[in-house]
């Protein structure tokens, strides 16, 4: 047991959530990732597929820069933020996720004009759905992740799914 117990990291999300007072749709993740760590940014993954699936349902081009991604989802209303603030963790791996502390989402709903919620994967609405749903009074969809172990969907079968719901 000991050896398992090193491998966990005990994670404070280290970066603050995008939304500005036009936001109208949450868009929520589990916890960021150790590359989106190492960016200080959401979804910084290279294989990850969620930018890829907002550029194309936005119709813009992929965004390359922390900036231009920043910029696409204000530019159409969309905040980005976690449903997990701080828990223990394996790298990236959601499996092992324990000791979770949920974060705070009622700012971003008092500061913004958010109506919608939807959770990119099981994981996210697991959480979502246990922390914060009765508190904020929103059902939140969840979509198939866009994660690169989400190997079960095609970066089109996403973009079609995610496309019926957003859009």
């Amino acid at each position: 047991m000991k050896s398992e117990e090193k491998n966990y990291e005990h994670i404070v999300h280290p970066f603050p959530p995008l939304y500005d007072e036009r936001s109208k749709i949450l868009i929520l993740g589990s916890l960021p990732s150790v590359k989106s760590r190492e960016q200080m940014f959401f979804y910084g993954h290279p294989q990850n597929r969620f930018w890829k699936v907002m550029a194309a349902l936005l119709q813009e081009d992929v965004p390359v820069t922390i900036e231009e991604k920043r910029a696409m989802l204000l530019k159409h209303h969309i905040a980005l933020w976690d449903t997990i603030y701080s828990c223990d963790i394996i790298g990236s791996s959601d499996s092992s996720i324990r000791n979770v502390v949920p974060t705070a989402l009622q700012k971003i709903l008092q500061e913004s004009q958010v109506t919608r919620i939807f959770c990119n994967g099981a994981t996210s609405g697991k959480y979502y759905k246990k922390y914060q749903e009765k508190e904020l009074g929103i059902t939140a969809e969840v979509l198939p992740s866009t994660s690169p172990a989400n190997a079960a969907f095609s970066l089109e079968k996403l973009i079609q799914i995610w496309g019926e719901k957003l859009c």
